[in-house]
């Protein structure tokens, strides 16, 4: 969930369906040309969940702009729509996956990662504020996303009852990787997240070979920091 933002300020939705359909077809559209989408599958799922659904009905008129939105709970906001793709292209997702996801939000991501992952595969997410949870839970079962598993607790803890996971996704900031998610990955498995160096924050992907992790950097960005056991006792962009 990005900081550092302008958030406009909530208001009547006045666009239509057709009109919100057109913008997402046109966020796709300039995600493939800035070469950030690349996924036929991933392509699909953004063109097919309509995130509008997954705002608060006062920001849905600007769902495909490239700011991220509030969300009820401590701290939380959707994140822009480029976040998706650079999160989820370096991590390989793809069709069978057992997926892991860190950090609920609206549910947006976790109803593109189940479009993603087919029937074949898992997502399970954990959301730390109850409060926002129950916002994405809602999201989710109105759009027909009924079989994700969804779990109110410390991320940074992992689940341990749907291990081990291909994929993890982390999508707050941490001072290091906790070692639960590592712990949780398969052999060859990837995970991404933001972690805290110094003033910045460095979107980072591992992977976990038989000879430990091999990790490297992708690009800078600006999360909120992760809560829980292994998160920060501040946020100073907050």
């Amino acid at each position: 969930m990005s900081a550092g933002w302008f958030i406009p300020p909530p208001g009547l939705s006045v666009k239509s369906e057709e009109e919100l359909r057109r913008e997402r077809e046109a966020k796709v559209g300039e995600l493939d040309r800035r070469g950030l989408l690349r996924s036929g599958r991933l392509r699909g799922a953004m063109l097919s969940v309509h995130r509008e659904d997954f705002v608060p009905f006062a920001y849905r008129d600007h769902a495909y702009e490239e700011i991220p939105l509030p969300l009820p709970g401590e701290r939380a906001t959707i994140s822009c729509p480029h976040s998706y793709p650079l999160f989820y292209e370096p991590l390989g997702l793809g069709e069978g996956d057992r997926f892991l996801e860190v950090g609920v939000g609206s549910g947006y991501g976790t109803s593109l990662a189940r479009e993603v992952v087919g029937r074949e595969g898992l997502v399970v997410a954990i959301e730390i504020d109850e409060t926002t949870l129950a916002f994405a839970r809602e999201n989710l079962e109105r759009a027909g996303y009924t079989d994700v598993v969804l779990v109110h607790g410390d991320g940074g803890l992992g689940e341990r009852e749907h291990a081990p996971y291909d994929r993890i996704c982390v999508t707050a900031a941490c001072p290091g990787v906790p070692p639960p998610l590592i712990e949780q990955l398969v052999p060859g498995g990837r995970l991404i997240a933001p972690v805290i160096d110094g003033a910045r924050q460095r979107l980072t992907l591992l992977e976990k070979t038989v000879d430990g992790v091999e990790g490297r950097s992708l690009a800078d960005v600006l999360y909120v920091s992760l809560r829980g056991r292994y998160g920060v006792r501040s946020d100073p962009q907050i």
